[in-house]
């Protein structure tokens, strides 16, 4: 059942690939070659892909990838899929409040007067905020750790680090891509 699911997550992003594929002829034709070997699907220049639905290919693409990097077998992936969900959403959810919370700060900042009570209240609040997400993110590790053995767990972390790398490497090169449309 999990090999299915594995395999109706690279289709998925696979028919979301071919979207760009156009794109990728233009860029290669104006000398940008990028790297080919290992390299996340190239959604990012889809057209129309919102930033969330691009994040959601991306975590789709991860945990495929968990799978083979991670050696893990079918129980093993099936108990890791959705506690790395559970990862990513903590995750997700508590920048999403910091964000919040630092917005809030910078419209108080703007104001002629700032309320020292009313900033002093979003940086408590900013803080209690930061803290908890430290605790959940410890939770969901412990989480992820009760599926992996202890090479597993070593080459999860070093499995984020490469996934957090190529997240930003489509970041930019989406940012690149865009830029001449915007000029036009």
């Amino acid at each position: 059942m999990m090999k299915l699911l594995a395999i109706l997550l690279v289709a998925v992003m696979t028919v979301i690939s071919a979207a760009s594929v156009e794109a990728q002829g233009a860029q290669q034709r104006q000398g940008r070659q990028g790297r080919q070997a290992r390299q996340a699907p190239r959604v990012v220049d889809a057209p129309g892909a919102t930033p969330a639905e691009i994040q959601r290919m991306f975590d789709a693409y991860a945990l495929v990838q968990a799978q083979d990097q991670l050696r893990l077998n079918d129980d093993q992936y099936s108990r890791l899929l959705v506690r790395f969900k559970s990862l990513q959403d903590v995750r997700r959810r508590s920048l999403q409040e910091h964000t919040r919370l630092v917005a809030e700060l910078r419209r108080l900042l703007m104001q002629r007067q700032p309320d020292e009570a009313q900033l002093k209240d979003r940086m408590r609040e900013l803080q209690e905020a930061d803290a908890r997400a430290i605790g959940d993110v410890r939770k969901a590790y412990d989480g992820i750790d009760q599926v992996l053995d202890v090479k597993q767990q070593a080459s999860f972390r070093v499995f984020e680090e490469q996934m957090e790398r190529r997240k930003i490497e489509l970041i930019t090169r989406a940012r690149q891509v865009n830029r001449p449309r915007q000029q036009q």
